[in-house]
């Protein structure tokens, strides 16, 4: 029978010093437009944002977040970001959830 060993050592990526990982930029601009589209139907988050913004209330928060992303939920990053929270945020595949 084969001697099996089991590797207890995993390699991940080196992602430090990257404050994002981004697939394809050229489609920044598509996805900002998306953005506006979405801020005007997210009217709530725009009114807390332009109430609180310059407050910060959530400055030194740490926020951290798994969801599946869209633009709905860039636009509630953003927000949390313009009221001042440090944000991380992981995406994560509809279908295995």
């Amino acid at each position: 029978m084969a001697d099996a060993t089991l590797s207890t050592e995993i390699q991940l990526p080196d992602y430090s010093g990257l404050d994002n990982k981004v697939a394809d930029m050229s489609e920044a601009e598509f996805g900002r437009k998306e953005i506006t589209i979405a801020e005007q139907e997210m009217p709530g988050l725009v009114a807390v944002r332009e109430k609180y913004g310059e407050e910060q209330p959530l400055k030194g928060t740490r926020i951290t977040g798994s969801l599946h992303m869209t633009i709905q939920t860039a636009v509630l990053i953003e927000s949390l970001k313009a009221l001042g929270a440090d944000v991380r945020w992981a995406s994560c595949n509809i279908f295995s959830t």
